[in-house]
């Protein structure tokens, strides 16, 4: 296949080199085929993989839709174009991953409307549904944040659960081009629980694959894997695919046709799983997140959760404020950059805090002053960033229980983005531990 280059930067994947060993699912008559262009300077400077092609096949294949090539082009207006035109040539359904964010090189939005000529215009419920996720008005949000309420004109869009970066679909009359957002934490629940009801309804696709997804958390995929080796063998036929983001890892098991005997085979894989890992198991399915998870064990116990954090920047309240119904059992949080500065929020005086011999006492005694300044049953406090005697960051994290017990514990924390959100997925397993 001859691809036009004019300097863009092309990776091709086809369609069953992606699947790894045994027989593919059976696919429909008449195959739907589509292309997926994968956008982000990352993956072709080699700063992380494609995972999305792989999912993308792996999840779609067993619906009847054949894909007849992947390509991961430059996060750029031209670069998305050219994409897109070899692709209208080959395929009537085009899924464009990544782009859809508020940041100055997620252009993806605009490029396929430029595309398409297909006009953006803001959805009303979409905005609505941000701010209440972002707690600000309409009038008052950032431009760049409120330029992802923008949708097709013709077409329509996808819910986000995960996040707010909603996903895009443009109709033409011979085409469909479907935009997801890039983090695979958005797409992948996006795909399973819009996506396909949407192409089943546009392309009459239906399910032929028989399969099972377990989210794990605090263990590394070869870790994982090893042990289900040794305690829960694959029966015969299986395909295996995983996911890894920011300390959390999906193993997606399955088998082609969806029968009671396949249902039945994947089932007793689940508990046998659940024997040897189940400890670090949070959900059963493609869509539940752990913070869904962590809320959903707070509305089982009938307490709520206040925060306060320094080394963690907020970043745990944020993520418990985006699930739905939150707001019921996650009351708030406080945020500074310091411990010094949040015992000035939650007014520990001077002769307090000085009295506090340590860092873990002080995060301790912000931890009790919390609790009494709120009315959650539960808390937990993030203290500063410290470093040890080996120069590894950690901060001291303090769990307030209903009956006042505080429970003090120490996480190791790395640096940037890729370090914020490690410390996150810790803070919510650890949690989640706490109130199971």
């Amino acid at each position: 296949m001859h691809v036009p280059r004019s300097g863009l930067a092309l990776l091709m994947l086809y369609a069953g080199t992606v699947l790894g060993a045994g027989a593919p699912p059976p696919e429909p008559e008449q195959p739907v085929d589509y292309a997926i262009v994968v956008t982000g300077r990352e993956l072709l400077e080699g700063v992380y993989a494609d995972s999305h092609t792989l999912f993308l096949t792996k999840t779609l294949r067993g619906l009847g839709l054949h894909c007849r090539f992947s390509i991961s082009v430059d996060d750029g207006h031209a670069d998305i174009a050219e994409a897109m035109r070899y692709a209208f040539t080959q395929v009537p359904l085009v899924i464009v991953t990544g782009g859809l964010g508020p940041t100055e090189n997620d252009v993806t939005r605009q490029a396929l409307s430029e595309f398409t000529g297909i006009p953006l215009q803001e959805h009303p419920e979409i905005l609505q549904e941000m701010e209440r996720r972002m707690g600000v008005a309409r009038d008052q949000m950032r431009a760049n944040l409120r330029r992802q309420s923008q949708m097709p004109t013709r077409g329509t869009y996808l819910k986000n659960a995960s996040g707010s970066s909603a996903g895009l679909v443009f109709e033409l009359d011979n085409h469909v081009v479907v935009a997801l957002p890039g983090p695979p934490r958005e797409l992948q629940p996006m795909v399973h629980n819009e996506l396909l009801p949407y192409l089943s309804r546009r392309f009459g696709t239906r399910r032929s694959v028989c399969s099972l997804t377990i989210r794990f958390v605090g263990l590394g995929q070869s870790q994982i894997d090893q042990t289900m080796k040794e305690h829960a063998p694959l029966p015969a036929g299986v395909l295996v695919s995983s996911q890894f983001e920011g300390g959390r890892v999906d193993f997606t098991f399955a088998l082609a046709g969806d029968n009671a005997e396949n249902r039945a085979r994947l089932e007793e894989l689940k508990r046998q799983t659940a024997e040897c890992l189940g400890d670090h198991i949070y959900a059963y399915d493609e869509t539940t997140t752990l913070e869904q998870h962590v809320v959903l064990l707070l509305a089982q116990r009938g307490v709520t959760l206040a925060t306060a954090e320094a080394g963690s920047g907020g970043s745990l309240v944020t993520a418990l404020d985006g699930v739905d119904a939150a707001e019921r059992y996650v009351l708030g949080g406080f945020v500074s950059r310091t411990g010094e500065r949040l015992r000035h929020l939650l007014g520990v005086s001077d002769e307090e805090w000085q009295g506090a011999d340590s860092q873990a006492e002080q995060t301790k005694l912000l931890a009790a002053t919390m609790a009494a300044a709120t009315s959650a049953q539960w808390g937990v406090v993030v203290g500063d960033t410290q470093r040890d005697e080996r120069g590894a960051g950690f901060v001291e994290v303090v769990y307030r229980f209903a009956d006042g017990r505080l429970e003090s514990q120490r996480l190791g924390v790395r640096a940037g983005d890729a370090g914020r959100e490690q410390l996150t997925t810790q803070l919510l397993d650890q949690l989640r531990r706490r109130l199971r």
